[in-house]
């Protein structure tokens, strides 16, 4: 029986930290057989706020919109019949209005097939370059915050990325979000998500030993139990070696809960693809 496999979070070098251009991506994606693949390169406007030097806003300054959607709409032409390429965006977010209204400016000028609402940020740092110094349930309920207040932003999004980035960072010696003591607020994301119609993504970066995934699999299943019944896979891959990265072992887990579908946006409407 043919496998309809799908990965859709990856980066190629329109992100600012993507190492393989996409035709690269692409091409490996078409040689490990996956059907849908999904491109969100990184739209991190909130980091336009931060106050930093001068070489680091180099590093992590956002591509062009329009090169970007141009070259990616581009490839999905080059690529039509041999592999279904959903050119996608990750938006970051931001409390700043501003910031918000950016955001949806890039979405209604570019159309994205699909936008990830991911939170990279917080109170003007950036969770991969800040060395957090407050204790985790202060650390951590400030993260959940900014997710549950990133639910309700005011443009169109299909999935939400990587509930617990912030982990991959910290230095607490136990990084994990324990249901114990961070119930409350995981429930209310999760039923959030569930109530609007969005996708959970399970993205396979996690970066740590002992959960192999983000969210891990307690989360993912608390999702289950609560209702929640799509999610989609992404490997956040920012060169080629990680397209598809740990799928199978994620669609173990999937099963494992109770799910048998993958979720893929496309313009507006929500694949959905056996597991």
């Amino acid at each position: 029986m043919q496998k309809f496999l799908t990965d859709m979070h990856t980066h190629t070098t329109f992100s600012h930290d993507g190492q393989d251009k996409i035709e690269t991506m692409l091409e490996t994606a078409r040689e490990k057989g996956l059907t849908f693949y999904g491109v969100s390169d990184h739209f991190d406007f909130d980091y336009d706020l931060f106050q930093m030097r001068d070489e680091e806003i180099e590093q992590i300054k956002n591509a062009d919109p329009a090169d970007y959607f141009h070259g990616a709409r581009h490839a999905q032409e080059d690529y039509e019949g041999v592999l279904n390429v959903c050119v996608g965006a990750e938006f970051g977010y931001s409390d700043k209005a501003e910031v918000q209204q950016k955001y949806l400016q890039t979405y209604e000028k570019f159309r994205p097939d699909f936008v990830i609402n991911s939170v990279h940020c917080g109170d003007g740092k950036d969770f991969c370059r800040h060395t957090f110094t407050e204790e985790k349930g202060t650390t951590y309920r400030m993260y959940l915050g900014l997710i549950r207040r990133s639910l309700d932003a005011p443009y169109p999004y299909d999935i939400v990325g990587h509930i617990g980035y912030i982990a991959r960072y910290v230095l607490y010696e136990d990084r994990s979000f324990a249901l114990e003591e961070f119930g409350e607020e995981i429930d209310d994301i999760l039923k959030t998500i569930i109530k609007k119609g969005k996708i959970l993504e399970v993205n396979s970066a996690s970066k740590m030993k002992d959960t192999a995934t983000l969210p891990s699999e307690n989360i993912v299943r608390r999702y289950y139990e609560l209702g929640g019944r799509k999610v989609s896979f992404g490997s956040d891959a920012h060169f080629k070696e990680r397209v598809a990265d740990k799928r199978e072992e994620v669609v173990d887990m999937l099963k494992r809960i109770g799910f048998t579908h993958i979720t893929v946006p496309f313009r507006g409407e929500h694949i959905q693809v056996e597991l």
